[in-house]
C-alpha cells in the first residue's frame, strides 16, 4: 500500500514536504507523531494522528508515538489563546501508560516485526540537559527571526498584549525541533507527522537536522478536522468525546458517530476507518439513495466503536439504542451502568420516590400517581394499565394490584416507567 496515496484519497494530507513520497518508496521509514499527555485518556481529536500512524504501519513503515512529557510541562502555543496548565512527572507517567494501553487497539507494539511501533517520552532525554547546554548546542542554530516568522508565534504576538507569549512557550518549537533531531540520531526517524497547526514546529525540526547533522528529514501534516455546521469536532455539550469508557461510555461514543451529519459522515468514514476505497465509495453511493436509513453513519459508528471498545461493547451499544424504539429488554436495562442508563434516557422526566417506602412495597397505582406524577390520577393510571399501556423496566404491567419493591430498582436506585410507546419516566429512589 502506498502510504501517501492512501492518505490522499482519504483527505488526510494538508501539507507534505517535497521528497516525502520518494523517501517512503525507497525504504522502510520511521515516522513519529507527538501526543500531549495532559490527560490519562486520548479523545477523538487525537484519532487523526493515530490513524496516520496506523496507515503508516499497515504500509510497512515504522511508527513512533512520542509522549510529550517535557513539552507537556511547557505547553504548545499553536492555536492556543493562553498558556496551559503544567503537569508534574508522576501525573505525566501515569497518563503515558494509560495512553499506550489505548493505542494498543490501533498499533502493534509487541509482535517483534521490524516495523513494530514504539512509544518514547521526550522527558527521558530532556530531563538531564541543562539550559546552558541547550542554548549552546541547539539554540544557536536557529535565529529569532526564523522563530518569529512561524504562524503560531505571530498569532500570539499580534493578540491581546496582556496575554502575550511567554519565553517558555516561545521556546516550544526549539524543544520540539530537538525531539525530531534526537529521534533522527537515535531511531533513524526521518519523518514527523501531525496536524496542520504543527507545520511550523515540525519544519523547525527538519531545519535543525539539516543544519546540525547535514541530514534530510521530512514533514507531513493532516487538515484540522471540522464539522460541516462550523462546530468544533469532537466536542459535545458535556465536553470531549474520550476513548476511555469511564469518561465517555461506549454507548455515548457510538451515539456520537451515529448522529453525525451526512456531509460529515462522508468525510469521517474515510478518515476514521480502515475500509478500502471501493467499499467506502459503494457505501457513499448506497447511502445517497436512501439517506434516511443512515447507512453511512451506522457503518462509521460500528467500525470505530469496535476498533476502540471491541465488538461486545458495540453490540451492547446497539442493543441499548433499541430501548427507545421498543426493542430493548429488561435484561438489557439491568446490564447498564448508571452513565449509560442516564445517557439513553437523557431528557426524560425524573421523579424522586422514597427508597424506604419501596423496601416495604408500594402499590403501583400509588407509585405512579401519588409518589410520582407519571399519571395525574389513580383513575387514569388504572385505565392505562388495564389497557396494557404501562411497562416497568420494559415488562408490561399485568395487574393494577401489583406492588413494587426494591427488587425493581436498576443499579439500586432507578425504575424505568414507560407509558404508551414513546413516553418514558425515571423514578429515582432516594
Amino acid at each position: 500500500m502506498n502510504f501517501v496515496e492512501e492518505l490522499k484519497w482519504r483527505g488526510m494530507i494538508h501539507d507534505i514536504m517535497p521528497g516525502t513520497d520518494e523517501l517512503l518508496a525507497r525504504e522502510m521509514t520511521t515516522a513519529y507523531v507527538g501526543i500531549d499527555p495532559t490527560a490519562d485518556s486520548l479523545h477523538i481529536g487525537h484519532l487523526v494522528g493515530v490513524m496516520m500512524l496506523k496507515h503508516l504501519q499497515v504500509s510497512g513503515h515504522r511508527p513512533i508515538v512520542l509522549i510529550g512529557g517535557a513539552t507537556g510541562m511547557i505547553g504548545d502555543p499553536s492555536m492556543k489563546n493562553a498558556e496551559r496548565n503544567l503537569l508534574d512527572e508522576q501525573t505525566l507517567r501515569h497518563n503515558q501508560e494509560c495512553i499506550k494501553k489505548q493505542l494498543s487497539s490501533f498499533l502493534d507494539f509487541s509482535s517483534g516485526k521490524p516495523n513494530q511501533a514504539e512509544m518514547v517520552n521526550n522527558y527521558d532525554w530532556m530531563k538531564d540537559i541543562s539550559f546552558l547546554d541547550f542554548i549552546r548546542d541547539i539554540g544557536k542554530h536557529i535565529t529569532v527571526n526564523y522563530m518569529m516568522a512561524k504562524d503560531s508565534v505571530k498569532k500570539r504576538l499580534s493578540g491581546d498584549a496582556r496575554e502575550g507569549l511567554s519565553f517558555t512557550e516561545f521556546s516550544y518549537q526549539l524543544v520540539q525541533g530537538f525531539d525530531f533531531l534526537h529521534l533522527y540520531r537515535t531511531k533513524n526517524c526521518k519523518l514527523q507527522m501531525g496536524g496542520s497547526d504543527q507545520w511550523g514546529n515540525i519544519t523547525t525540526g527538519t531545519e535543525l537536522i539539516r543544519r546540525i547533522e547535514g541530514g534530510e528529514a521530512f514533514a507531513l501534516t493532516c487538515p484540522l478536522i471540522t464539522k460541516a455546521d462550523g462546530g468544533k469536532f469532537g466536542k459535545t455539550e458535556s465536553g470531549n468525546v474520550w476513548l476511555d469508557a469511564n469518561r465517555t461510555s461506549p454507548y455515548q461514543f457510538y451515539q456520537f458517530w451515529l448522529n453525525t451529519s451526512d456531509e460529515d459522515a462522508v468525510k469521517y468514514i474515510k478518515i476514521f476507518t480502515l475500509l478500502k476505497r471501493e467499499e467506502v465509495e459503494a457505501l457513499i453511493e448506497e447511502h445517497a439513495k436512501a439517506p434516511h436509513e443512515r447507512l453511512l453513519q451506522k457503518r462509521l459508528a460500528e467500525e470505530i466503536t469496535v476498533m476502540v471498545h471491541g465488538r461486545d461493547a458495540f453490540d451492547f451499544a446497539v442493543e441499548a439504542s433499541q430501548i427507545l424504539f421498543g426493542k430493548g429488554t429488561t435484561e438489557t436495562l439491568r446490564k447498564m451502568d448508571d452513565t449509560t442508563l442516564l445517557s439513553v434516557f437523557d431528557g426524560v422526566p425524573v421523579f424522586e420516590v422514597s427508597k424506604a417506602a419501596l423496601e416495604q412495597g408500594v402499590p403501583v397505582l400509588d407509585l405512579l400517581s401519588e409518589s410520582s406524577a407519571v399519571f395525574p390520577s389513580k383513575g387514569e393510571a388504572r385505565r392505562t394499565i388495564t389497557g396494557g399501556g404501562v411497562s416497568i423496566n420494559k415488562e408490561k404491567l399485568e395487574s393494577v394490584d401489583t406492588v413494587v419493591n426494591t427488587s425493581a430498582l436498576l443499579n439500586g436506585k432507578y425504575i424505568l416507567v414507560q407509558k404508551g410507546k414513546k413516553n418514558f419516566y425515571l423514578l429515582l429512589a432516594q
